[in-house]
């Protein structure tokens, strides 16, 4: 099992959880691949690196797609954990493959 490290970056609690609700039916699964040794993929707040970092993702962490969108050269895909469907969050597309 992969540790998920959750950094709180603001005083109150994190909201890990999505107003949207649970994963839709058919979301995609894919796998972080390609970070560093010793690095986490970031799950941001938003679609970019001025959002909040939420938590850090190692290497063969199990997301599942939501959508993906262009934003500037980077596209970002919203994502949910797997084993945790309320943690939601961005990361960029670069470093998730589909599995």
């Amino acid at each position: 099992m992969h540790r998920i490290m959750i950094c709180a970056l603001a005083a109150g609690a994190l909201t890990a959880c999505d107003a949207a609700g649970p994963v839709s039916v058919g979301a995609e699964r894919y796998e972080v691949t390609g970070v560093e040794e010793g690095d986490m993929l970031k799950l941001r707040a938003g679609p970019g690196t001025g959002y909040t970092i939420q938590a850090g993702l190692p290497n063969g962490t199990v997301v599942r797609v939501r959508d993906c969108s262009r934003i500037g050269g980077t596209r970002w895909c919203k994502v949910a954990l797997d084993r945790s469907p309320g943690m939601v969050g961005y990361v960029s597309q670069t470093y998730i493959q589909k599995l």
